[in-house]
């Protein structure tokens, strides 16, 4: 019989759990009854969400002296409340939705929401949320903001190349770069009303010169005044982008002056420039206590595939949905990586070649955040790179050692054991 130990079951004395809503929400406080020490009192209460009513919430709450309370994650609609509540000085957790559903079949309300996660929590059946300080928060919501115009103004780029296909200029396919030096004039002298490709050909800057053939042939389509009004205005778009953009990186730049060490140590990390770093922090923090391990953060983030197994078999389980914001910064440093000559960007390639993108993005993204866990943990940690032959060197060796080991089992039909050569005596 195997021996289990459990942790002692805790329950919360005074607590309060909240269902939330866009314009209400729905608390449950659960107490210890006054006279009889084996049974609870509950009490329902629905408020709504403006600062007056959870000002009142919080008065109550004080009252009935609760230890903890509850906050179930829906939508946005869970922060102001939970917000407010810390403010306020009470102990606050963020629960999954997902982990505290209630039992299928029964009655669904929000006052017996309420109830049962009250219930939950009490009983220590669940684990709180991940909320970081306000630092980290305002963070993120900058880098958050500065990702979603970046987004758009690469959405608008594409529109424009669209549009000059539709004209017949292939200029995106002579230009590497649309929008720099040499494109931008083009562009402009086409909206302003040259046509000649001749002419335009002619503004290429310098390196770019030696393709003016080919920026003749490019230039030469249809591209008329109704290509020039959607141009200019997607230009401007464009313009006005570039700046809030602008803004945002400064922005940026006074909020992470307080993680300047930290944005330092993972810029060491070859495919993690200043920006990705800061946008790593912004979503994961800098105090790693939060996440005793690093295998702790790989799970947090998704990064690591869950296990599912049933009846002695193991089966194929993706990672689960986790931070798309921290996805998409991962991503993009696994992409950087890929084109390295390191010792991550030999692995992703070892690994594309037996299992796919998908799966080599999210294995190196896994190596990145456990490299990025220790970084943050120890003050005194430093990034090395083992090099591109660190995994032939070590596994090609052990590798070979087995198949030769496993011919001479083969030849002889005896079973090998290898053991340590002893040391040959030195000369006198």
């Amino acid at each position: 019989m195997e021996e289990v130990t459990e942790e002692p079951v805790q329950v919360v004395a005074r607590v309060c759990a909240i269902d939330i809503g866009k314009a209400g929400l729905v608390a449950c406080v659960r107490v210890p009854h006054p006279r009889r020490s084996d049974r609870r009192v509950q009490e329902v209460r629905e408020y709504a969400t403006v600062t007056p009513a959870l000002l009142a919430l919080a008065d109550w709450l004080r009252v009935e002296r609760v230890q903890l309370v509850a906050v179930e994650a829906t939508s946005d609609y869970w922060k102001p409340v939970f917000y407010l509540l810390e403010a306020e000085g009470f102990t606050c957790w963020l629960l999954n939705a997902r982990h505290v559903k209630n039992v299928p079949g029964r009655p669904k309300t929000d006052r017996l929401d309420a109830a049962w996660l009250a219930k939950v929590v009490e009983r220590g059946m669940c684990r709180p949320s991940l909320v970081h300080p306000k630092a980290i928060r305002q963070l993120r919501g900058v880098t958050r903001y500065r990702r979603s115009l970046v987004r758009e103004q690469t959405r608008e780029k594409q529109r424009l190349e669209k549009t000059l296909q539709d004209a017949q200029i292939k200029l995106d396919s002579v230009i590497s770069d649309l929008h720099g030096v040499s494109g931008r004039q083009m562009l402009q002298a086409m909206i302003d009303g040259q046509r000649d490709p001749k002419v335009l050909a002619e503004m290429a800057y310098g390196s770019m010169r030696r393709k003016i053939p080919q920026l003749r042939e490019a230039l030469t389509g249809h591209f008329d005044d109704h290509h020039a009004f959607i141009c200019a205005t997607m230009l401007r778009r464009i313009d006005a982008l570039a700046a809030d953009i602008a803004e945002q990186d400064t922005k940026i730049e006074e909020l992470i002056a307080p993680f300047a060490q930290a944005v330092e140590k993972l810029d060491e990390i070859t495919g993690i420039g200043a920006r990705c770093a800061q946008e790593i922090i912004a979503e994961i923090g800098v105090d790693m206590a939060v996440f005793p391990t690093a295998a702790h953060l790989v799970s947090w983030a998704k990064f690591s595939p869950i296990d599912a197994q049933s009846a002695g078999r193991k089966k194929g389980n993706s990672t689960g949905k986790g931070n798309p914001w921290l996805a998409g910064a991962i991503g993009e440093v696994v992409a950087g990586l890929a084109r390295t000559n390191t010792f991550l960007g030999e692995r992703y390639r070892r690994l594309v070649r037996r299992r796919g993108k998908k799966r080599a993005i999210v294995a190196v993204g896994n190596s990145v955040l456990t490299i990025v866990w220790h970084l943050l943990s120890d003050p005194d940690a430093r990034y090395h790179d083992l090099g591109p032959g660190y995994h032939e060197s070590r596994i090609n060796k052990q590798r070979r050692q087995r198949d030769l080991t496993r011919q001479l089992e083969h030849l002889t039909g005896q079973k090998v054991t290898l053991q340590p050569q002893p040391e040959l005596p030195t000369a006198a």
